[in-house]
């Protein structure tokens, strides 16, 4: 997410006339879109600004943007006195007018918006940086208020796009020749059609049906707005991709519910039966915490448990750490750092077990891929497939495949973070637009 509103505000930037450039020292402007989800997130953002302070005297000037941003607000000037701009993502909207007072010579500008606006950040200027996949932002914000997550005080409440929008977005995309549209969303399944026109799942099918494109994600969804009809629209419409990342935190229902998650292991449980009940082999990804406060060794055993259960196909997993006006900064955090260390490599031992097992499905199958870079050094092509994994494939072919061309690839071999392949013919290939930019701004995530 905070790549596309990096997307969006390079694109906003360029509208007003200013132009890019890849290195700091050639920028008048530099921009520093930040995220605070994890506090080792939180600490770059001020080593990093620190590391600026030196091109202070050559004239630049400097913005603070996203999430560290509306967190932390006016303090920012007092950390970082030769910082210029300081921008929530609810405030983009208003760049071009913060940017006209900046040239104007103002020295300290603040775009920080209540999270009651009901307002989101549309834009027709996106700078896409991949010419083939492109993302949507449909709603944004969140209403959860999870006890460890910081989000709904830094992003705002939740905020949909109206069905109309995004169609008319994801249109004009397809017409650039874009084949891959992923919607994104803090809660992306939480989507509520302003006009009622449309469901998440209708929407997804909409898109899905549009003549050119190839495949649509979505990410991150919710449980508690995890619908049958979800599984249902990736069932009977090709293009909608088989992978689904449903974050579940914990194994365990008295953590889940102490994180006020607001579901149960048993309601998390029924929706992956769903999804496994499908007639696609559809990939299941997650996201876990360890130890957070009060999680016992009985809790952390649900977890693992749950993780053999499910048998996901990737799991990002992360240490607690408290976050700013949430309510597990109250918490007492009774587990040491050794332990949660220790349950992280655990945790992870037993998730690559599980992949190195569960990947094997795939061994002998035929898998449509797309082109996304290229490894010289073992003369492989990298591509993803529809699931959402990695493909490391060889060709017969003298010259590479084109980037964001789609190929047939036959798995020959399973690791436990890619599969491996030949590709056996090329599916259409589409012509790679190679996309060149001036600038003197730059945008750093």
């Amino acid at each position: 997410m905070n790549a596309h509103d990096s997307e969006k505000v390079i694109g906003t930037l360029e509208q007003q006339g200013y132009a890019r450039v890849q290195e700091e020292d050639a920028a008048g402007l530099i921009l520093y879109n930040t995220c605070s989800i994890r506090d080792k997130a939180e600490q770059k953002v001020f080593h990093r600004l620190n590391e600026y302070k030196k091109l202070q005297g050559e004239g630049k000037k400097f913005a603070v943007l996203g999430c560290v941003a509306q967190q932390e607000g006016e303090k920012i000037f007092e950390k970082a006195p030769y910082v210029s701009m300081v921008a929530g993502s609810a405030s983009y909207r208003n760049l071009p007018e913060m940017l006209r007072r900046l040239e104007a010579g103002e020295e300290r500008i603040t775009g920080l918006d209540d999270r009651q606006t009901d307002l989101t950040f549309e834009t027709e200027f996106t700078a896409r940086s991949n010419p083939h996949r492109g993302y949507i932002t449909i709603i944004e914000g969140c209403d959860k208020f999870c006890a460890y997550c910081v989000v709904p005080y830094t992003r705002g409440k939740e905020r949909s796009r109206t069905a109309a929008s995004v169609l008319v977005e994801a249109k004009k995309m397809v017409d650039l020749g874009f084949t891959e549209i992923q919607f994104l969303g803090q809660n992306v399944n939480s989507y509520r059609d302003p006009s009622g026109r449309m469901s998440f799942a209708e929407l997804l099918v909409a898109v899905g049906e549009l003549p050119g494109i190839r495949r649509v994600r979505f990410t991150t969804s919710h449980p508690r707005d995890f619908t049958r009809d979800i599984v249902q629209a990736i069932d009977d419409t090709p293009t909608l991709c088989d992978h689904i990342h449903l974050p579940v935190q914990s194994g365990s229902s008295a953590v889940l519910k102490a994180m006020s998650r607001e579901y149960t292991r048993e309601w998390y449980l029924e929706r992956m039966s769903w999804i496994k009940a499908a007639k696609r082999d559809i990939s299941i990804t997650s996201d876990m915490i360890v130890g957070f406060p009060g999680e016992t060794d009985a809790d952390f055993e649900e977890t693992i448990t749950l993780v053999g259960e499910v048998k996901y196909d990737a799991v990002f997993a992360f240490k607690f750490s408290p976050r700013p006006n949430t309510p597990a900064v109250t918490m007492a955090d009774s587990i040491p750092d050794e332990l949660k260390s220790e349950r992280l490599r655990i945790l992870m031992d037993r998730q690559r077990e599980i992949q190195r097992e569960h990947y094997g499905r795939h061994l002998g199958e035929m898998q449509e891929v797309m082109v996304e870079s290229y490894n010289p050094s073992r003369n492989q092509v990298v591509g993803r497939s529809s699931q959402n994994k990695t493909v490391n494939f060889s060709t017969a072919q003298i010259a590479q495949p084109p980037i964001g061309s789609y190929l047939s690839v036959r798995i020959t071999q399973t690791l436990p973070n890619c599969l491996v392949g030949e590709a056996i013919a090329d599916a259409e290939a589409l012509p790679f637009v190679a996309l060149q930019r001036v600038a003197d701004f730059v945008v750093l995530n």
